[in-house]
């Protein structure tokens, strides 16, 4: 039996969707590279990074490198499996708006 797709709350909202799709692809990536990437504050970025957190979607570790405490982010085998069920929810709605035959529009 498949996984249900599953619409996250937690994971849709754009910056922490953004995030997850960052990490999916990743083994780890430190908190300025996903800063960046997603353009948002520190602040911001720490707020989504809680919420990913506190659903055990994300793993934070902090570690010395190049003379400096860094946070590296993960996600975790929960988080992976939970992107995937929201993405896979995201492509079911996504196929249910199929384009309308030609001639076929909405007259209003």
């Amino acid at each position: 039996m498949s996984a249900v797709p599953v619409f996250d709350p937690v994971i849709h909202a754009p910056g922490r969707l953004q995030i997850c799709a960052i990490l999916s692809g990743l083994d780890e990536a430190e908190f300025a590279l996903i800063r960046d990437r997603i353009g948002v504050s520190d602040s911001v970025l720490s707020k989504h990074l809680k919420q990913l957190e506190e659903a055990g979607y994300v793993k934070l570790t902090k570690a010395p490198f190049d003379g400096r405490q860094r946070t590296w982010l993960s996600l975790t085998g929960a988080g992976r499996k939970a992107f995937a069920a929201h993405v896979a929810e995201l492509q079911r709605l996504a196929a249910m708006t199929a384009p309308e035959p030609m001639g076929q529009g909405f007259a209003g």
